[in-house]
């Protein structure tokens, strides 16, 4: 390695990859104050659409990042799918479970929305928050010691440097060098030895209205969903015979063999095989792994992209309390105990829906598990339930927080529960009178509170949602990344609490 080192140790991170986990990882950087860089061995943004799928999980994350506007606005609904037979649409059906927003879960359905652009929408709240991506710059090497991380970059025209971080996050995807370099086992099977080829593509005479399916054609599946605003498809094609050609004459020659239209311009194509695999440890020191870095799935139920940016979210808020609020270096463990199960349950949901359809991955039903509202963390060392007695179906420790419509007890203006929530704070939420705690002026600038309903209020809950969401009486200490930490009905209990109370 070069032997200047261009950065300081202290209180940086160093972040691999500007996919979505990168970038959510950046935000939650960012918006704490914490130093970092962001690098991708790109020489540009991915231009595909890629994980397309948002489910309503994300788009809660997205709401909290501040970019749910953008996203809403770039994306779309997914339309009702189409099977075509003899050369003419048939019958319609749904792919998806869809439902109506509720007081508790405002985001209701996954939302459509290419990668491509998804990725840009972060990279603009990174810009506004002063962040950037490094493009062209990659990871060539790196070693760990007890007090931080030693890498060397390499950026355009084969310059290099020695940078020093406190940690490195790896999100540089399913074939990490970072992975790689560390030895961390990384075990899984063939989800399913056909390959199968993907494509962003111009077809003019099909409509938007419908993603189309095409199940007849002894060589395989194709499928073609219509991309919001804009004039591509999203275009699958499972080749249960032959091998793919991602050359674009060689796509349209295909899609017109198959499908009997006129296909057009082909913007980005790629071909794989799809596979389920796992690291054995999503920590390894000072270095940790994330998103595709850390799991892998069958792009089947849509979880792969989701559950990657879910790892960012889950991290990112942890090495800051590390490095900017002195919390114990032990926080960071629980990264993997909390997000290495999720990452196996959802693994296993992706392989269950790509082998269950009766046409292969691109046909079959996603259910309201694949929208990620109901994952939690109930056994990890940061949930504290501290009451007795609960209820089978009781909001407990560790469950996602839901929303509520409330109104300001001053102004009388609507404020919903995730909008007390927005932000890198704890929030802690006292129902039915309960005891307030005392804190400190640390934990004051920490926690933001708020009496909901009872005598002296802060938010009113005049419908009784946030009540029959929670509970009549108690206090609620929500994480910042928007699960429940503790739940109790002693004031005592809060200043207490790990990685708060210390």
């Amino acid at each position: 390695m070069p032997e200047a080192i261009s950065e300081a140790a202290a209180g940086t991170v160093l972040v691999v990859g500007a996919g979505p986990a990168g970038l959510v990882m950046a935000l939650e950087l960012s918006r704490r104050g914490v130093p970092h860089r962001l690098i991708d061995a790109a020489d540009a943004p991915f231009p595909g659409s890629k994980g397309k799928g948002l489910q309503p999980r994300t788009r809660e994350v997205f709401d909290d990042l501040g970019v749910i506007e953008a996203i809403h606005a770039k994306g779309s609904p997914y339309p009702p799918m189409t099977t075509w037979e003899n050369g003419e649409p048939g019958r319609d059906w749904e792919m998806m479970t869809r439902g109506e927003p509720t007081p508790n879960t405002p985001y209701a359905e996954p939302w459509l929305l290419p990668q491509s652009r998804t990725q840009e929408v972060l990279r603009d709240r990174l810009r506004e928050l002063g962040g950037k991506v490094e493009f062209g710059v990659r990871l060539t090497e790196f070693e760990q010691d007890e007090g931080g991380v030693t890498a060397e970059l390499t950026g355009p025209g084969d310059t290099t440097e020695r940078v020093r971080a406190s940690y490195l996050v790896a999100a540089d995807g399913g074939r990490s060098t970072v992975r790689a370099a560390l030895g961390t086992p990384f075990t899984g099977e063939t989800v399913d030895p056909v390959p199968m080829l993907t494509a962003d593509m111009e077809v003019p005479d099909l409509p938007r209205t419908h993603w189309h399916t095409w199940n007849t054609h002894p060589d395989g599946t194709i499928a073609m969903c219509p991309l919001p605003h804009s004039n591509l498809f999203q275009t699958y094609v499972r080749f249960d015979a032959g091998e793919p050609d991602p050359d674009p004459e060689a796509v349209r020659r295909l899609v017109g063999e198959r499908t009997g239209l006129k296909a057009g311009k082909v913007h980005w194509s790629s071909v794989f095989r799809t596979r389920a695999a796992m690291a054995e440890r999503f920590r390894e020191g000072r270095v940790f792994l994330t998103g595709d870095a850390a799991h892998i799935h069958s792009p089947a139920g849509g979880q792969g992209l989701n559950t990657s940016i879910q790892d960012a979210y889950n991290l990112g808020w942890k090495i800051a309390a590390v490095l900017r609020q002195g919390a114990p270096d032990a926080l960071l463990d629980s990264y993997e105990a909390e997000r290495l199960p999720v990452a196996a349950g959802v693994l296993g949901l992706s392989t269950r829906i790509h082998r269950g359809g009766t046409a292969g991955p691109l046909s079959g039903h996603r259910g309201p598990d694949n929208h990620q509202l109901g994952l939690g963390y109930r056994e990890s060392p940061l949930s504290a339930e501290r009451r007795a007695g609960l209820v089978e179906d009781a909001l407990r420790a560790g469950d996602r927080a839901p929303d509520a419509p409330c109104k300001d007890a001053g102004t009388g203006e609507t404020r919903r529960l995730f909008d007390v929530f927005r932000g890198p704070h704890f929030t802690l939420l006292s129902l039915g009178d309960a005891e307030l705690p005392l804190l400190n002026k640390e934990m004051a600038s920490t926690i933001h509170t708020y009496r909901v309903g009872g005598s002296s209020p802060d938010l009113l809950d005049p419908d009784g949602h946030a009540a029959r969401a929670y509970a009549e009486h108690g206090l609620f200490l929500i994480r910042p990344d928007g699960y429940v930490g503790l739940a109790t009905e002693e004031a005592g209990d809060v200043t207490g609490y790990w990685p708060i109370g210390g």
